[in-house]
Order: structure tokens, then C-alpha cells, then sequence
């Protein structure tokens, strides 16, 4: 289980430094204010993106950025506050991407706890095949299930996801898939 970083230093809502312990009616050690009793709680990031599909072809990302730079990727980001998840992944493919997308329902949600994180993938219809990257991406391109650069991909969330896509394009069904990357 990932241990919890002693990232928080400050108190948010009075500034002053806070302490380590586990609270009363808790079961872990959180930051606590001593001056203004706020204890401050740190939780998994939601990741969001798409398996968007264009005539049987799956359009991936390469990065960019770090990490992973030019590594491929779904189109997927951090949800932002504010959002729902199928609104976060519609605007994470349109940003990294520059691509139309109309969602098809949830299809995996992995947990990546050695990270912190979250990862929900959407299913996705491509309304057109024009796309325009943003800055997080170097290009944007279609692949067919033989060309997926399977040895080039960013993340193992990305690689479970579609591998779970194609197992499932191949039985004619579509499952919501759970699980965990270590």
C-alpha cells in the first residue's frame, strides 16, 4: 500500500504548521493543524480518457511531455473540479488530441495505488478523422490492432485498456473492466 507522503506542511485554513497523527475516530495519520483543529486529508487523483475508435482504428497520442515523452497514449488526463468524468475525458481527447469524440460508456477503471491514482477509460466514437494535437502531444495518429506500437506504450493502464478493447472487439461484447496495476 503506498504510504502516505507528508506532503502538507501548512494548514490551509490558518496557515500555521501542521503535525502528523491520526485523529480521533480515524484509523490514519493525517496532517492536523494544532492551532485551528483542521485535519487535512489527501486522496487518489482521478485520471480520465478515451478508447476513441475510428472505422475499427484506435487513435493514441505521443507524448509530448514528460513522463513518457514520445511514448504513445490514450488520450487521458487528471479531472479537473467542476467536471464529471465523461465531461474530463471528452475534454482531455479534445485537448491532447484536438479530436471530436462522442462517448460509449465507461470501460475500465484501474487502480494504480504505487501512484496515488485513479485511471477511468471511456469508450469512444470519433466523429471525424481530423485531428489537431495540442501542445502535450507530438502527433496524433489511427492504428489498426496489428500496428499499436505495443513496445512504445506510455503506461500500463493504456496497454491493459486495450488489450481489454480488443479481447472484448473480438467476442462482439463490451464489459466494464476493473483492476489494479502494481
Amino acid at each position: 500500500m503506498l504510504q502516505q507522503a507528508r506532503q502538507i506542511k501548512h494548514c490551509r485554513a490558518c496557515g500555521s504548521p501542521v503535525t502528523y497523527r491520526i485523529p480521533a475516530d480515524d484509523n490514519r495519520e493525517r496532517a492536523v493543524c494544532p492551532a485551528c483543529g483542521e485535519i487535512h486529508y489527501q486522496n487518489p487523483l482521478n485520471v480520465v480518457g478515451t478508447v476513441p475508435i475510428w472505422e475499427g482504428k484506435v487513435l493514441l497520442c505521443r507524448r509530448n511531455i514528460e513522463p513518457r515523452y514520445g511514448y504513445w497514449t490514450l488520450p487521458a488526463g487528471f479531472l479537473e473540479l467542476g467536471e464529471t468524468t465523461e465531461q474530463g475525458a471528452i475534454r482531455e481527447t479534445q485537448e491532447e488530441a484536438g479530436a471530436a469524440i462522442e462517448l460509449d460508456g465507461l470501460f475500465t477503471v484501474l487502480n494504480v495505488v504505487c501512484a496515488g491514482q485513479v485511471h477511468l477509460f471511456y469508450r469512444g466514437r470519433l466523429l471525424n478523422d481530423r485531428f489537431d494535437p495540442g501542445p502535450e502531444t507530438i502527433e496524433a495518429r489511427l492504428f489498426t490492432q496489428q500496428d499499436i506500437p505495443w513496445d512504445e506504450l506510455a503506461f500500463r493502464t493504456v496497454k491493459a485498456t486495450l488489450q481489454h478493447y480488443f479481447a472484448d472487439l473480438a467476442r462482439g461484447h463490451f464489459d466494464v473492466h476493473t483492476g489494479d496495476i502494481s
